[in-house]
């Protein structure tokens, strides 16, 4: 059998093609694709073939935001009902390494991630009609909740594991430099934290237009106003904890600068090699901490997603047909007017229920 899938040949050569599948094996379900968000990973495949030491090798399916319809349970599959709208974890552990065996699975030396190219071959991802998971990468969703906001569970796991990366943010005062759609679903994971006030940074008007409704007290274009942070930075620093999701220069030493001594930076975004305030990081005895992925998270984000204690709709900005993927990556690419694009593989939740 044959489903259509996107799939990226090499820089600025993303395709609409056909691809083989099978019936499920045992523990394994078939899934009729719903929707699945363009994430910076997936750009910086599309844009420059890679990001970092991690180059696009061989030609890959795209994609590892993703919700899906059940439409075919394997062999001793249970919990799952046809028909039933689910979130795809991608992160797929070996639980045997040795980091699986001290319960760190984010460090699993034989990781197999969805969409990504760190290894060779690399790892096929959703951005397709049908798709093939094993049945525990498969969580049901509330009723009333759409595909599109099934389909952020991942970005919002990422956001929840470096949130809790900071400690209690109970009555906080928290930083989060870059409202794109990780920043803000930062903002959305340290607001149900507890934090009392989240100031949020950014270069553009249109991206810090969406931060209130995530949870956002203040939002500051520091293109417009470069000092705008300034009376943050008196007396030592104001933040308690700060979120770095640009991984730009410039914003991680603002960040360096309005911290607390003792407080707790979360390098959220990635990028290549860049200078630190050394200084800052030793004088104010900084905690300057990395995260990366999720494990337990993703339960977590799809049990909220469910019950929209965290809502996700405000980031979902533009929506396209499988057919138009290369138009989707385009848009994705224009931060002054995209947020957060998604492929939606039919026209309507509807038509998917109805094929099953």
């Amino acid at each position: 059998m044959q489903t259509r899938v996107a799939r990226l040949h090499a820089r600025r050569d993303l395709r609409v093609e056909t691809f083989e599948y099978t019936e499920p094996r045992p523990g394994e379900v078939l899934l009729v694709m719903a929707a699945g968000g363009i994430c910076g990973s997936d750009l910086h495949y599309y844009q420059d073939g890679g990001f970092g030491p991690v180059r696009v090798r061989e030609p890959i399916i795209a994609g590892h935001e993703a919700s899906g319809f059940v439409q075919i349970l394997g062999e001793g599959v249970t919990g799952l009902e046809v028909g039933q709208l689910v979130a795809v974890n991608p992160s797929q552990p070996c639980g045997e390494c040795q980091y699986c065996r001290i319960g760190q699975p984010i460090h699993c030396l034989e990781m197999r991630f969805m969409g990504s190219a760190m290894r060779l071959p690399h790892e096929n991802g959703m951005f397709r009609e049908r798709l093939i998971v094993r049945a525990t990468q498969c969580h049901p969703v509330g009723n009333g909740v759409s595909a599109g906001e099934a389909a952020c569970a991942e970005p919002l796991a990422v956001c929840l594991h470096a949130v809790a990366q900071a400690g209690d943010l109970s009555g906080k005062k928290v930083l989060v430099t870059g409202a794109g759609p990780i920043g803000l679903l930062t903002v959305a994971a340290t607001r149900h934290a507890g934090a009392a006030e989240i100031v949020v940074t950014d270069l553009t008007d249109a991206a810090l237009s969406r931060a209130p409704a995530m949870g956002a007290t203040r939002t500051i274009n520091v293109a417009a106003d470069p000092d705008g942070l300034q009376p943050f930075q008196e007396n030592k620093g104001s933040f308690d904890a700060a979120f770095d999701c640009s991984a730009a220069g410039p914003a991680l030493r603002s960040a360096f600068a309005a911290i607390k001594p003792r407080g707790t930076i979360v390098q959220v975004g990635v990028t290549g090699d860049m200078t630190i305030p050394l200084n800052a990081l030793v004088g104010k005895e900084i905690v300057w901490r990395g995260s990366q992925r999720f494990h337990d998270e993703f339960a977590q984000a799809v049990e909220l997603i469910s019950t929209r204690r965290i809502d996700v709709r405000p980031i979902i900005s533009h929506t396209f047909p499988l057919d138009q993927v290369v138009e989707a990556f385009d848009r994705a690419r224009d931060r002054s007017t995209a947020c957060k694009v998604q492929i939606i593989f039919k026209q309507s939740n509807q038509v998917l229920k109805d094929e099953i």
